[in-house]
């Protein structure tokens, strides 16, 4: 099933129904900033289970989350005031910051090392279904390690069919990775390069 949302100014009727889907444990595909990704509640292990199988991960590939804002980052992650100060700078954005894990985050969403990847992309529809649902929800690319990235929601349903209980259509986007930047101290770390500018970092 694929719901079109205005990604300039999101239906909160359609986002309701969305974030009632997450609720229900459901697992989704909806536009970020950079790709088109692979989503769920958080705090739904049954739900990120069902993310690792259709992404053919293991369970040890650790999965980034969409918060809200830097508030609600400070929930789940340890911010340094380096790292605030960076996040600040940049968000919303093309990034995928690491940082250490608080308690709140459930174990098979964070790495052997305790962190996580966290992420507010520049994208009003995603952070409207943060902001609904009341916590993060999992990010991931819908496409596999080898394969093109996807930047149409036809194709990812003609992809996906049943395995998804619902595709958010929130139009064409240029599909390109996020910069991941690990910021679990105060000497920045550049991960990967990707859509983010990551010359700040050099």
């Amino acid at each position: 099933m694929i719901i079109t949302i205005n990604p300039k100014n999101p239906q909160p009727r359609l986002i309701r129904k969305v974030v009632e889907i997450l609720g229900n444990g459901g697992v989704i595909a909806y536009p970020t900033d950079t790709v088109y990704g692979l989503g769920c509640d958080l705090f739904n292990p049954d739900a990120i289970r069902k993310i690792h199988r259709l992404k053919k991960l293991d369970g040890k590939k650790p999965l980034s989350f969409i918060c809200s804002d830097l508030k609600d980052i400070s929930r789940y992650a340890y911010v340094s005031n380096y790292a605030y100060k960076t996040m600040k700078r940049l968000l919303p954005g093309p990034y995928t910051f690491i940082l250490k894990a608080t308690k709140l985050v459930p174990k098979i969403a964070m790495t052997r090392q305790k962190t996580v990847g966290i992420r507010i992309p520049d994208n009003r529809i995603c952070l409207s279904l943060v902001r609904q649902l009341g916590h993060p929800i999992i990010s991931t690319s819908v496409s596999k390690p080898d394969e093109s990235l996807y930047n149409d929601p036809t194709e990812i349903e003609e992809r996906f069919g049943k395995q998804l209980d619902l595709v958010v259509d929130g139009g064409l986007i240029v599909a390109e990775h996020s910069s991941i930047i690990d910021l679990t101290n105060d000497f920045p770390k550049i991960v990967r390069k990707g859509k983010g500018d990551v010359s700040l970092f050099k």
